[in-house]
């Protein structure tokens, strides 16, 4: 087969959805198949050394600060250049639309104009990641609604609305099939109506690089503090500055290290600035961060409501990391393993007071030699191998359908 993906932002730029496509392209090319990526052109120092002939880099404009992230704008000079380009490309037989903005408005258009079917992956709570970073988000919600239909009109059945919800059910209307990285995601998806019924496949980890992560791991614990790991995007949705916070106000003995950037860095040092045993160590390779994932004593994920699969505590469990969980339904999917902070649906202070509570306990736990053991069955359905193979059911169903 030759799938052709759609992204919001490069796939070497940060973030969970580019880390699990970059893998998902990578299993289907060892499968066989072929995959073309067509996603927005990177900007900045690193925009010329990210070159890979198998990627279409739309035209594009950068959206942050730091250039890390840019847009594309969907629209007929896109389609023009996004046409262009496919000419010296195979015959495509499927899209696979993991986007949920721009991204997904191409992809859509692409599909309806060459009339091909599409998969889509949702990996983006919009409401909850939009009313995280404005307090302006109904109106926001209600312009990208207005651009959604104008994007996709006559590519897509159009439908009205002006929430978050809205704004997934439109995206969705071209595809034949959803999927979504989680249970909990998923079963809302289809409570609110956007598809039903919607697959669930996980995003997954590097079987090879997963294996030579635990190969390289000592086989007892390290003797010293315990050793606390987060990771991800500076930005309000992940709840970094609550969690420095709370864990310059719970005091206890430990080392914590910070990996990723974002907007937030700057506030986020100057909350520990001054503390021992805090360090922030940037960006790191994919085979660096399993690695300090694997040593550390808990990974800590701290955003609530937002993520729909959350990949690092995964990544954990299956390297057998136990994590600091946030997040009811992270820690429902997760089953076990981990030390779950409560307070999720009570107000900000309430969240901050249990989160200082269960650092506390974790760090004791851990001083004691006493933490929770991630779930085996979680480590082994988290292989990479065997989510592609799952992904590869959907492609084919979806292809018979079409006769």
């Amino acid at each position: 087969m030759h799938i052709v993906f759609f992204g919001d932002q490069h796939l070497d730029s940060l973030g969970g959805a580019q880390v699990s496509m970059r893998l998902q392209r990578e299993f289907l090319e060892r499968a066989g198949h072929t995959v073309t990526v067509v996603a927005p052109r990177m900007h900045g120092a690193r925009a010329a050394a990210v070159a890979d002939p198998a990627n279409i880099d739309l035209p594009s404009m950068p959206i942050t600060l730091d250039r890390e992230y840019s847009m594309s704008w969907p629209g007929h000079t896109t389609d023009r250049h996004l046409d262009r380009a496919m000419t010296h490309r195979p015959p495509v037989d499927l899209v696979h639309v993991q986007a949920d903005f721009w991204g997904a408005f191409i992809g859509h258009r692409y599909a309806a104009r060459h009339g091909i079917p599409v998969v889509h992956t949702m990996h983006n709570r919009v409401d909850v990641g939009i009313a995280a970073v404005t307090p302006l988000h109904r109106p926001v919600l209600a312009a990208l609604n207005l651009w959604r239909r104008a994007a996709l009109r006559g590519a897509v059945p159009p439908i009205g609305g002006s929430d978050g919800w809205a704004f997934l059910r439109g995206i969705a209307r071209g595809a034949s099939a959803v999927t979504a990285p989680s249970t909990h995601f998923a079963r809302r998806l289809e409570e609110h109506g956007v598809f039903s019924p919607v697959d669930v496949v996980w995003n997954g980890i590097d079987d090879g690089i997963r294996e030579q992560t635990l190969a390289a791991a000592p086989a007892e614990r390290e003797s010293g503090r315990p050793r606390f790991v987060w990771l991800g995007r500076m930005s309000p949705e992940k709840r970094l500055l609550p969690f420095l916070r709370a864990f310059v106000t719970a005091d206890v003995d430990a080392e914590l290290e910070i990996i990723g950037g974002g907007a937030q860095r700057a506030a986020a040092e100057k909350i520990v600035a001054g503390r021992p045993h805090v360090c922030f160590v940037g960006k790191l390779s994919y085979p660096e961060t399993l690695a300090r994932i694997a040593a550390a004593d808990a990974l800590v994920q701290t955003s609530i409501g937002f993520e729909t699969q959350g990949m690092t505590p995964f990544e954990a469990a299956t390297l057998g990391t136990p994590s600091v969980i946030c997040d009811p339904d992270i820690a429902a999917e997760l089953g076990g393993g981990l030390w779950a902070v409560p307070g999720a649906a009570g107000t900000e202070e309430q969240r901050a007071a249990g989160l200082v509570q269960t650092l506390r306990r974790a760090a004791s736990d851990i001083a004691s030699g006493e933490s929770p053991v991630p779930m085996r069955e979680v480590s082994e359905a988290f292989r990479q191998s065997s989510r592609t193979a799952a992904m590869v059911d959907v492609y084919e169903r979806v292809l018979a359908d079409r006769g």
